[in-house]
């Protein structure tokens, strides 16, 4: 039976068109997931059927009676928190409770509360305000506000994305609990795969031009355990083919270019990239972490925060920097950038110790960084300008263009920065450090503030140029797919203070590598497997014992 439909739904904004034509049913008690990129009109799509949008065309109705605005039977949690600041966690809760059950006791109120506040693991923090809550705890409050409607229909609008990758797993799977005990219909808005496969029992794409796209049913047993999931070859073959038709429909086919890279050399003195990239000159131990220490003075006292980072990298290799959140993994990439100082220990590049800043050392942050006056071609030449002084103004420009048109930019190099998506301002950032030619290129969780889909993107965008360039390359990831994606090697760093490494996973796979050949090649979910093997191994602030690995493609640190 359906709950929940759309018949023959469209809606635009003025003359721009954001769903169209949209026939959909809900079944009640089913677990159903919309997953799209951004701007395929999924938080619209919920918007209708909260109540809080009407569609330009055809009608959404619950249980077959219009919906006509927001409704007690249909509870949302949205991506923001929108908590009360001055209220506490149950005080949060109550407003919910007394709108929707005015005439309770004042004793059933708080029984009503302190249940949904306990279901949600906050029972601890009851009296505390949003202030003094992490994110991940902020959402809690929501979900159980949400709840505490007792809602028919419970309606999701990405409430995880805004937490950590560990918050929002946990979170996730708090959600498929409480689904499996009340059995409410439940629609999520999500640009997660793994989290999609993990919570529904069907997934319906919606496709970049608004239309719903292709349907996946869910045969997976419940409860779905996300270690277990990594051997269940239904989940694979299943996540396979999401990601096959996302990529297809989603991402556009890479800019072929026009331009040819001038031959010109950078004031640091390394080749241009096409050069670089043609004599396949591989230098042993061309970036050298040598007994690194980061120690900050604290009032109790110094504070060890990375400990014996010792790391030897070939030139032309690129390594992928895991570990969970405050193990270091961005101080040892601000020192290696020369932004941090070194509190004992070494870094060499090219035989030269690094002290200090310079563009031989290009860095892209996880946030990109723009001068928002400026167009996207003059953010990229600021740095070209000063690193190729012998060249021309004409090849200079040429530079440039090369490198936003290889990042995808070619017809948005005129647009001002405040006018690009976040996902362009950071292709921009990405040209730019390529632009430097530089001898290392450092990447501080480059694409972290993105959805997952425009990251998938973006880092097709990445392999791409840096396929043409083979700079050396250290990326900072929390994210595990993406680590395996990039890298030629691993490096997975234990939890601080006092982190280091941990264990280092040589990646044997083809390049040049795709998503979508990386998920169907026989070895992938092996090196998945080590690595998530090692993140739970020092889950939720662990210190396990050092022990030596036995794994047959982990290599130990140098």
């Amino acid at each position: 039976m359906s709950i929940l439909q759309f018949s023959n739904v469209s809606k635009s904004f003025g003359d721009t068109p954001v769903l169209r034509d949209i026939d959909l049913e809900v079944r009640e008690g089913e677990f159903l997931v919309l997953l799209g990129f951004s701007g395929t009109g999924k938080t619209t799509l919920i918007n209708m059927l909260a109540g809080l949008d009407t569609p330009s065309q055809g009608r959404v109705t619950f249980k077959g009676v219009p919906i006509t605005g927001p409704g007690p039977e249909r509870g949302v949690i949205f991506q923001n928190y929108s908590l009360m600041p001055w209220l506490t966690v149950n005080g949060n809760v109550g407003l919910a409770v007394d709108t929707v059950f005015p005439n309770l006791s004042r004793g059933d109120k708080a029984a009503k509360v302190a249940k949904y506040v306990k279901m949600v693991g906050l029972s601890h923090a009851a009296m505390r305000r949003p202030a003094e809550l992490s994110g991940g705890m902020r959402q809690r409050v929501n979900v159980a506000r949400a709840l505490a409607m007792n809602p028919e229909v419970l309606l999701l609008d990405e409430p995880l994305s805004a937490l950590d990758a560990l918050t929002r797993a946990n979170l996730a799977d708090e959600i498929e609990h409480i689904w499996e005990a009340d059995r409410k219909t439940c629609v999520l808005i999500t640009n997660d795969v793994d989290e999609a496969i993990i919570l529904a029992d069907r997934i319906i794409a919606l496709n970049p031009d608004g239309t719903l796209g292709e349907e996946f049913a869910v045969s997976i047993s419940r409860p779905r355990d996300r270690g277990a999931m990594n051997h269940d070859a239904t989940f694979k073959a299943l996540r396979a083919k999401i990601t096959k038709y996302l990529v297809d429909v989603g991402i556009e086919a890479k800019v072929e270019g026009t331009r040819i890279l001038p031959d010109v050399t950078p004031i640091h003195g390394v080749p241009t990239a096409v050069a670089v990239a043609q004599s396949g000159l591989i230098e042993n131990r061309f970036l050298d972490f040598s007994q690194l220490h980061k120690v900050y003075p604290t009032p109790k006292g110094p504070l060890t925060v990375v400990e014996d980072f010792d790391l030897k990298i070939d030139k032309g290799e690129f390594i992928s920097l895991i570990g969970h959140s405050g193990c270091g993994k961005s101080t040892v990439l601000t020192m290696a950038a020369g932004l941090n100082e070194i509190s004992k220990g070494a870094i060499k590049l090219d035989g030269r110790h690094v002290e200090g800043a310079d563009p031989e050392r290009a860095v892209v942050f996880q946030s990109p960084n723009l001068f928002p006056w400026l167009t996207a071609k003059q953010n990229v030449a600021i740095g070209v300008d000063k690193v190729y002084p012998r060249a021309s103004q004409a090849e200079r420009q040429d530079v440039v263009e090369y490198y936003l048109e290889r990042v995808g930019l070619a017809d948005a190099m005129d647009k001002p920065a405040a006018d690009l998506s976040n996902g362009m301002k950071q292709r921009v950032g990405i040209a730019r450090a390529f632009a430097l030619s530089p001898k290392l290129l450092l990447l501080d969780e480059p694409f972290g503030m993105l959805d997952s889909l425009t990251r998938w993107e973006l880092q097709e965008v990445l392999m791409e140029v840096w396929s043409r360039t083979k700079v050396t390359a250290i990326c900072v990831t929390h994210d595990v797919d993406e680590a395996i994606l990039l890298a030629d090697r691993v490096v997975m760093m234990t939890n601080g203070p006092q982190a280091t490494i941990g264990k280092i996973t040589k990646v044997d796979l083809p390049r040049p590598r795709t998503r979508k050949a990386l998920l169907e090649h026989p070895d992938y979910y092996t090196y998945r497997q080590e690595v998530l093997d090692f993140l739970e191994e020092y889950e939720h602030g662990a210190k396990p014992k050092p022990k030596p690995t036995t794994a047959p493609r982990a290599v130990a640190a140098e």
